[in-house]
């Protein structure tokens, strides 16, 4: 199991470029930002001239904002620029943000998704090959690429995809489309087992040969008493975000808690936000989230994560210790290597 960083939500692109300069310094394998306040592609950017080995990835950059030409101009020169090292994670959003935010279409969103890296594929393929670009598909069509406007081959290749997916629909296309799925990090053991991977492996004839399932599950972390009950609080209050929104309510009704969905939905929209933090219990922090000392965490994500995830960042929606974080990785290197 390789161990990525992930980026504060609300870092800037500036302190992003430190923060990946200091885990590629502590050893960690990636560098995950995500596309929150800030533009996730001039963030991956600074982050791919500032060092040199680690890993770079979008988790995630929102596909429905744009469209498959202008992620894949912007794909191709982030691949170029880190000589290799990134990686394009693509998630979905959801409706209200997608038409209220962005202003952009929305429907059938795994159906588009679906097209959108195989519209993307075939704009990569005609900079490689040199051959007519000639897609038309339900939602994209791209029958128009110039020499003016072709990059032409890149030296690197294209970047690996990854598509975040939590309903089984879009985790199906991630399977028959992507080179790797990002779990949501509203996900228990149970529903990753039970509902995730055997999408997955029937939209890929049962076989996950060179598929990537990375992972950014919750952890509560805190060098004392105090810190980690401040992390705690802030994982329930992000629990019960995630939770109020309806793309998420099957991983709740798995577990029988479609009420609690609901109820969280309904103080949402009153924007309770503390209310809602009190809400989640604590059989519901503890399917969601490990907690404890780094040694604790880390045998946690083993038993719950090992067996079935590629790669794995800390979710941690509070100001954390960094030596923390990092015990929790050198704990899971550890037994990696050993195992």
């Amino acid at each position: 199991m390789l161990v990525d960083y992930a980026a504060p939500v609300a870092a800037s692109p500036i302190e992003a470029e430190a923060a990946a300069v200091g885990a590629e310094l502590v050893g960690y394998d990636g560098f995950n930002a995500a596309e929150t306040r800030h533009d996730v592609f001039t963030t991956l950017a600074l982050v791919a001239r500032a060092t040199r080995r680690i890993a770079l990835q979008s988790a995630i950059a929102v596909a429905f904002a744009r469209n498959p030409m202008t992620v894949a101009v912007l794909a191709n020169d982030l691949r170029l620029v880190s000589e290799g090292r990134f990686r394009l994670g693509l998630g979905s959003q959801v409706k209200p943000h997608i038409e209220r935010r962005f202003a952009m279409p929305w429907s059938r969103p795994a159906a588009r998704m679906e097209e959108f890296v195989t519209a993307m594929r075939a704009i990569w393929h005609a900079w490689a090959t040199g051959g007519r670009l000639m897609f038309r598909g339900k939602f994209y069509q791209h029958t128009l690429m110039t020499e003016f406007f072709d990059p032409g081959p890149n030296p690197f290749g294209n970047p690996p995809v990854q598509l975040a997916a939590v309903g089984e629909l879009m985790v199906a296309a991630a399977g028959r489309v992507a080179d790797g799925l990002l779990v949501h990090p509203l996900t228990s053991e149970t529903y990753l087992k039970d509902r995730i991977l055997p999408a997955v492996r029937a939209a890929r004839g049962g076989d996950l040969d060179g598929f990537r399932i990375e992972m950014s599950p919750m952890v509560v972390l805190g060098a004392d008493e105090a810190a980690r009950a401040r992390a705690e609080r802030a994982v329930r209050g992000q629990i019960a975000f995630y939770a109020s929104t309806p793309a998420y309510r099957p991983v709740l009704e798995l577990h029988g808690w479609g009420e609690l969905a609901d109820r969280l939905n309904r103080l949402s929209r009153r924007g309770s936000w503390d209310e809602m933090a009190g809400a989640i219990p604590d059989d519901v922090l503890d399917a969601f989230a490990v907690a404890g000392d780094p040694a604790t965490v880390a045998a946690g994500l083993r038993d719950r994560f090992g067996s079935a995830i590629d790669r794995i960042s800390l979710y941690t929606p509070y100001d954390t210790d960094r030596y923390q974080l990092a015990a929790v990785r050198s704990a899971i290197t550890t037994s990696t290597l050993s195992g």
